[in-house]
C-alpha cells in the first residue's frame, strides 16, 4: 500500500439520546450524538415508541378517526 494515502481512523465514542454509548472508529476524530440506536428504536425493541413533534400524531389521529370507525363493524 502507498504510504500517505489513506486517512487517519480515531476511536470514538458515539452517544445515542438514550444514554446507549458505542464505541468505534473513524475518519472525524471527535465524538458525536444521535437521536436513535438499535437499542432504541422500534424496529429491534419490538416497541412502538411515537416520537410527536408539533402535534402530528394528534392531527393524524383526529384526521383519519372517521376511517377507522366505518372499518370497524
Amino acid at each position: 500500500m502507498k504510504e500517505g494515502l489513506h486517512p487517519e481512523l480515531h476511536p470514538i465514542t458515539i452517544t445515542c439520546a438514550c444514554g446507549h454509548q458505542i464505541q468505534t472508529i473513524s475518519t472525524i476524530g471527535k465524538n458525536f450524538t444521535i437521536e436513535i440506536c438499535s437499542h432504541c428504536h422500534p424496529y429491534f425493541t419490538g416497541k412502538q415508541k411515537l416520537i410527536d413533534s408539533a402535534g402530528r400524531v394528534e392531527r393524524f389521529q383526529k384526521k383519519y378517526a372517521k376511517f377507522q370507525k366505518k372499518t370497524k363493524h
